[in-house]
């Protein structure tokens, strides 16, 4: 018996050990460099177009880092976009709509970068059918949405996810949108189209990713921030971490949307590790994920360790414009410089024509003010920056009362010649103008909210007037507690706003603007965006008090071009505009407020 055991042992084995080896040893590691941008926001170039000045990140200084990299990856570099492209720098708004033939600048841009694929954001749709539906065909890379349905169909309108190999790595990228679309934007912008919920559809997917393509890395890129947001019963905004902890299979999540960098290594439901990390905007920071991977003998995935950073993107160095200058002026080809800096230099030669042409369009005069206007005045009282914007939607709507809030949180037009890019420092993002029906209660409510989110309730004489937060070093709040272009003031009204009372209880409407009487059961017609009057940040809905289904029925006009559109063309009328106040609502108390707005004022802009 005991020779036999022995036998079998030595037969046994050989087998054994070809076993072990096939399946415990493992042969190699692949490690992939994943970088990730998001609200990049039409800063394709270190330059910016609304300050006129040259500014550190945009996508010719992520370019030169990224060919740096490629140098070391190969196609182990992957490089990915989380969305909102098609807003916020006249490089984007000259080819959503004034130049519609040329090959959309955005996409080129992109196409050279060499983006594996990207997703769908908020600010993407806000362009409108006809432009982003024209973006999408010229980019060489899948624009992904697993959760934008086409309702005539039924089917996704965007590519749910797409799919890649590198060293034989199977990798399935599953792209997402905040479905909050349709309560921010005009129905024109997104018909035909329904935005499902992150959660559910994220599930849908990753069940069918998981069946049909068995990869061995799953990726999200979402256009949707981390936590929070707003929430309400038919959406909820920024729904990342949500699906990272309810959705087993992903292994990192690249999202975007709220602007804030940061890392977060959570555990999905089933205890595996998630890596979620997102970028800040306008490319100043980038999404930067190492992902290392061990493969046994039979090519499958045995272990994963993924890191992730979000490195800032300073672009050319001083010095390195220092030597560009020098070699410049001496006649010589600069291309021979160093991998970096010649990658940014030739990226943006690519498109030295586009930016001629952009430049001369941004700097066309259209007109002059009589005196500087300043858009910080605006959260301290009734400022001319706010008053210009009221008055043009009055004037342009007939409406009897406007409201409106600073759409940048520091925005500032010099009484020296306008130019067209001027306008987009008083608005960033395309809206369009409504004219809403609106009780007098309702147009109260509205302002107690937009009041509640903007200040502080005083105690005293030392208090803060502005609601702020100054510990979290939120960079999109600027120190405020809340987003300043949900702080909607009204024109056409006259009325104080009480601090020393809680939130509720501040509004008080003594009249109209001309004096006669204002009731809280009459019906009036109010000028708002298009933002706004959709249901961007809840005040017609959750402070209004105005069902979101009712809202539509409530919009009596809508203008056939955006707010910036029609700014240009009455300064371009009027040759010299004169700003100045509507002194239609202030702070009380008095002896409270004055020393408050100067502490404060301090505080905000040093």
């Amino acid at each position: 018996m005991k020779r036999l055991i022995l036998v079998a042992m030595s037969f046994l084995s050989p087998l054994t050990s070809f076993f072990s080896s096939l399946y415990a040893n493992p042969t190699h590691e692949v490690h992939l460099k994943w970088i990730h941008t998001s609200d990049v926001h039409g800063s394709l170039f270190q330059y910016d177009y609304l300050k006129k000045r040259n500014v550190n990140g945009g996508l010719s200084a992520i370019y030169a880092y990224t060919q740096n990299l490629l140098q070391e990856y190969g196609e182990r570099l992957i490089l990915t976009d989380g969305g909102d492209c098609l807003q916020g720098q006249p490089t984007a708004y000259y080819y959503n709509f004034i130049d519609t033939q040329s090959p959309h600048l955005v996409a080129e841009a992109m196409n050279q970068m060499g983006y594996v694929c990207g997703a769908i954001g908020n600010h993407d749709i806000e362009t409108g059918h006809p432009v982003y539906d024209r973006w999408i065909a010229q980019c060489k890379f899948p624009i992904l949405g697993a959760n934008v349905v086409d309702m005539k169909t039924g089917k996704p309108y965007l590519q749910p996810y797409h799919i890649i190999k590198r060293e034989g790595v199977k990798i399935a990228i599953l792209g997402l949108l905040t479905p909050a679309i349709p309560y921010w934007l005009p129905e024109q912008m997104w018909s035909g189209l329904r935005f499902e919920d992150m959660v559910a559809s994220s599930r849908k997917w990753m069940e069918i990713i998981k069946k049909k393509e068995k990869p061995d890395l799953v990726v999200g890129i979402f256009h949707s921030g981390y936590d929070g947001g707003i929430v309400t019963p038919e959406y909820y905004e920024n729904a990342t971490k949500m699906v990272a902890e309810q959705v087993s299979g992903f292994d990192l999540i690249c999202y975007g949307h709220d602007h804030l960098a940061a890392t977060h290594y959570l555990k999905n439901r089933e205890g595996g590790e998630v890596v979620v990390v997102g970028p800040t905007s306008q490319g100043k920071r980038i999404v930067e994920a190492d992902l290392v991977l061990t493969l046994d003998k039979r090519g499958r995935v045995v272990k994963k360790q993924i890191t992730a950073e979000v490195p800032f993107i300073r672009g050319e160095r001083r010095e390195d414009r220092r030597e560009r200058n020098e070699i410049a002026d001496e006649g010589a080809d600069v291309s021979s410089l160093h991998s970096p800096l010649s990658s940014l230099l030739n990226f943006e030669n690519t498109f030295s024509s586009q930016r001629d042409t952009l430049k001369k369009w941004v700097d066309q005069p259209i007109g002059r003010l009589s005196k500087p206007i300043y858009e910080r005045d605006a959260f301290f009282g009734s400022s001319e920056f706010i008053d210009l914007i009221h008055q043009m939607q009055l004037d342009l709507t007939g409406a009897d009362i406007s409201l409106a809030a600073p759409l940048s949180f520091d925005a500032y037009l010099s009484a020296d010649t306008l130019r067209v890019s001027d306008m987009f420092a008083l608005y960033k993002y395309e809206n369009l103008l409504y004219t809403m029906r609106m009780t007098g209660r309702e147009i109260k409510n509205l302002l107690e909210m937009s009041y509640g989110l903007w200040t502080n309730q005083m105690k005293g004489p030392d208090d803060h007037l502005l609601l702020l937060d100054l510990e979290s070093g939120n960079e999109r709040r600027n120190g405020l507690k809340n987003l300043s272009f949900n702080m909607d003031s009204a024109a056409g009204i006259l009325y104080t706003v009480d601090v020393s009372k809680p939130e509720g209880e501040r509004i008080v409407i003594q009249s109209m603007a001309d004096g006669t009487p204002f009731s809280l059961d009459r019906d009036y017609r109010v000028a708002v965006n298009s933002y706004r009057g959709n249901g961007g940040g809840e005040l017609v809905t959750r402070g209004a008090g105005i069902p979101h289904a009712e809202l539509a029925n409530r919009i009596m006009d809508c203008t056939e071009k955006d707010l910036r559109y029609y700014l240009m063309q009455r300064i371009i009328a009027e040759k010299v505009l004169t700003p100045r106040k509507l002194n239609h609502w202030r702070f009380v108390p008095d002896e409270w407020v004055k020393a408050a707005i100067e502490r404060d004022r301090k505080i905000l802009f040093k």
